[in-house]
């Protein structure tokens, strides 16, 4: 991934927050068909290894896990908040007509060594913990135990686990760090007029840091 200085994540820490914040990673592999992806939802043990290891689960059916081999090199991208950005937002343009449209975002790759984890005890105890991270907004949380044990006993046979130990994260944090602070301001104003909080917020602390 390119990322330009003035877009680098600025810590190891944002990085991984970024992954807590929007878990559903896409998970490359280039395994014995070749190229893949697949969208699934990551836990993060971050005190786990020097950079953390990912943890989820797939399919039974789904080939992603029969297409590799313990120790490959994979790759996992992470994407939080982003939105179009019009040049129309910046009160530089109305003086000087030089600015074009962009995108900003926020964006972390994850490279690791993957391992498949074919163990129930392993998947089981990794559904509890991503039901209890999902449901805790819930009024009424669901439970496992809520499910006939029957049930869980076969949708666990039909799930195998995945663990992925991190051995790189790049970020790119793109907020309009290469704009004057009043564009930044302005933009990040319109964003959060029009519900783009998380990177209208984002992209005010820029300015903030700016002004430090």
């Amino acid at each position: 991934m390119y990322v330009p200085e003035h877009f680098n994540a600025p810590s190891t820490d944002a990085m991984l927050d970024l992954i807590r914040q929007h878990p559903l990673g896409i998970l490359f592999i280039n395994g014995s068909s070749g190229l893949d992806a697949n969208h699934i939802p990551f836990e993060l043990a971050a005190e786990q290894q020097a950079l953390g290891t990912l943890h989820a689960h797939v399919a039974r059916n789904n080939p992603v896990w029969t297409e590799v081999r313990n120790g490959d090199e994979v790759l996992v991208v992470f994407r939080g908040e982003e939105s179009y950005i019009s040049p129309n937002w910046y009160p530089s343009k109305q003086e000087h007509h030089k600015q074009v449209p962009t995108w900003n975002y926020k964006v972390v790759h994850a490279h690791g060594r993957i391992m498949v984890r074919d163990d129930e005890r392993y998947v089981r105890g990794l559904v509890a913990r991503l039901t209890r991270t999902h449901e805790a907004s819930e009024p009424k949380q669901w439970k496992m135990t809520d499910a006939p044990a029957q049930y869980i006993a076969s949708m666990m046979q039909a799930i195998v686990g995945i663990e992925i130990e991190i051995t790189r994260l790049t970020g790119k944090f793109k907020l309009s760090q290469n704009k004057d602070p009043e564009d930044i301001r302005s933009a990040s104003t319109i964003l959060i007029e029009r519900g783009r909080e998380a990177l209208g917020e984002s992209m005010r602390r820029i300015t903030l840091d700016q002004e430090d």
